[in-house]
């Protein structure tokens, strides 16, 4: 047996014997207390209607800038940002891409700067690109989320044999798959022209679990991506000010309440270009950009970003063109999670009481600052999971932790979760279960054949999964797979002209594949078939070149003879020897 194996071997046995170790109080009631976690990254689709039609629908290009904001709201790292744009087919597309740097950001908002209008519209075409952009990229620990940006309407092409039923049907199995696979949906309706299928966006949005959002300025931009934010982040809009441009600084208050906020970014909406200046609580004046303060511009608003702020009052200094009315608003993000002091696990029955120990934690830590749950409000969400119905049982804080009593109503399954909230930002606690339908508890003989089922059934449970892991580790040996995307351009040297990058999903080839199936088998690249790409680990390709066809990468030549690695985001040259052109590609997971 390989060390591996073998290794495997000792965590199972060791699990099994921790399982014939617990006590029986640990079956005879199931509670989950871990903390829920506020700084989970997003990974997000952004879809936008390309149609001509949206000349009229959203003539100031709010879709874009919406887009844009978007990116710029996010926290400096973490999250992954996908991007569709659509007409009756793909026109441009970008795999999920991590966000890392103010270059990346800088990178996504080129690319939307840089989409084109087409003369058609059908959304299950977005949609549908959408929902495969989620399932082929999925990652653990990410929250998936499509954000859809349309005036609701299709135009089909009507040479094109497609009809408005099937249309429909295509999008109705989108957002069915985007449901099952718990993608919500948030649609922004752009409505200038008032032409807007608002009830179409907003059954895509409910029944996928999302929002439904209108709008026709761009003014309404961070509260709708404030809101959007809040079901993934946890975090609210603080409505700042709003001015008006004198042609001179104008001093506007920025409060940030505590020392526990990771990012404040506070949004500028305005028709004409804005000066900003910024002071700190001691008065000293902070450069705009540095270190710690980044500032992104686009056509209708500009974001400041403070990293790690000072608690207290700054001053945000912002000179706008004379009569140009100027609205402020203030979005934190905290490092700051909710967590539940355990339940006892045992069995409860009608009329107990449990006492409910709520607090605030910071990298896993307690958190010692009492000043920010002093200034927060904190309830207990009580569902009844056999009725359905749902009640609140106040939380009283002492400055470090929210408690309070929960009195089991009756013999029945309660779902319980703690939030504490202020003007700013709310947290919420992981769901914890409560099995009061067993009454009271039985005898020591009931309880001790329960203990020796639940211990039998996590055996075959663990040697289940043993046998499986084997099978696959076998079958992944001999059949393993592709993740992520191949993005190709075909440069043409001597004219210098591109071809229009073409998106190839890797997912449907296993084993091995050469470049010549990645170019459509094009008898003239005929000579590609000796350069083969095998799967690597951690979600990375390895390139062999079986020719010899020289590869660059960042401008140097690379030795592929014996295979060389490539990870997501790495972009190399082929050169061909048998026809005057180069062929590029992109790795994307």
């Amino acid at each position: 047996m390989s060390r591996r194996n073998t290794s495997f071997m000792y965590i199972l046995l060791a699990l099994v014997l921790c399982l014939t170790q617990l006590p029986s109080t640990m079956f005879a009631a199931s509670a989950t207390t871990s903390p829920n976690n506020s700084t989970t990254s997003v990974d997000a689709v952004l879809v936008l209607d390309a149609s001509n039609s949206m000349k009229s629908s959203d003539p100031q290009q709010l879709g874009s800038e919406a887009m844009k904001l978007f990116i710029d709201m996010l926290p400096s790292q973490g999250d992954r940002i996908g991007i569709v744009s659509y007409t009756d087919r793909i026109e441009r597309e970008k795999a999920l891409t991590a966000i890392q740097s103010a270059d990346d950001k800088t990178e996504l908002k080129s690319f939307i700067d840089g989409l084109t209008r087409g003369a058609y519209t059908d959304i299950s075409v977005g949609m549908k690109e959408a929902v495969t952009i989620l399932q082929d990229n999925a990652q653990q620990g990410h929250e998936p989320m499509i954000v859809l940006f349309a005036d609701g309407n299709n135009q089909l092409n009507s040479n094109s044999g497609r009809s408005n039923s099937q249309a429909d049907t295509d999008l109705n199995t989108a957002v069915e798959q985007a449901k099952k696979d718990g993608y919500p949906v948030y649609t922004i309706g752009l409505n200038a022209d008032g032409k807007l299928n608002q009830e179409a966006l907003k059954k895509i949005a409910d029944d996928t679990g999302g929002k439904s959002f209108v709008t026709t300025s761009a003014e309404e931009l961070p509260e709708i991506l404030s809101e959007i934010f809040a079901a993934h982040q946890e975090v609210n809009v603080v409505p700042v000010d709003s001015i008006t441009g004198n042609g001179q600084f104008q001093d506007v208050k920025i409060h940030i309440p505590n020392a526990n906020v990771k990012e404040a970014n506070i949004s500028i909406m305005s028709s004409e270009a804005v000066e900003v200046k910024l002071v700190d609580p001691s008065g000293n004046a902070v450069t705009v950009p540095s270190d710690k303060v980044s500032m992104s511009t686009s056509k209708s608003y500009s974001l400041v970003k403070l990293l790690s702020p000072e608690q207290g009052d700054w001053t945000l200094q912002v000179k706008g063109v004379d009569q140009d009315k100027i609205d402020i608003n203030l979005v934190f993000n905290y490092n700051l999670e909710l967590a539940l002091d355990p339940i006892p696990t045992k069995a409860y029955s009608k009329g107990d009481k449990i006492d409910i120990v709520s607090y605030l934690t910071s990298g896993g830590q307690k958190l010692t600052d009492n000043s920010q749950a002093s200034s927060m409000k904190a309830v207990l969400n009580v569902t009844d999971v056999d009725t359905g119905t749902t009640s609140q049982v106040p939380l009283t804080t002492d400055g470090s932790e929210f408690k309070g009593t929960f009195e089991v109503p009756d013999n029945h399954v309660y779902q319980l979760v703690a939030r504490a909230e202020e003007q700013s930002f709310y947290r919420e606690t992981a769901p914890v279960t409560i099995d009061a339908k067993g009454g009271v508890s039985g005898s020591g003989e009931q309880a001790g054949l329960g203990l020796m089922t639940w211990i039998t059934i996590a055996v075959v449970a663990l040697l289940v999964l043993a046998g499986l892991w084997f099978l696959l580790s076998f079958l992944k040996k001999r059949n393993r797979g592709f993740v992520g995307q191949m993005v190709i351009e075909i440069r043409d040297e001597n004219t210098g002209e591109r071809s229009y990058p073409q998106y190839k999903k890797l997912t449907t080839f296993r084993g091995k594949f050469n470049l010549h199936q990645l170019v459509q088998l094009a008898p003239e690249l005929k000579e590609t078939e000796n350069i083969v790409f095998t799967p690597s680990s951690n979600d990375r390709i390895m390139i062999r070149n079986n020719a010899d066809n020289v590869i660059e990468k960042s401008a140097r030549a690379i030795d592929a003879s014996k295979g060389f690695e490539l990870k997501s985001g790495d972009r190399i040259t082929i050169g061909l020897r048998q026809v005057d052109k180069t062929i590029l590609l992109e790795y994307l997971t």
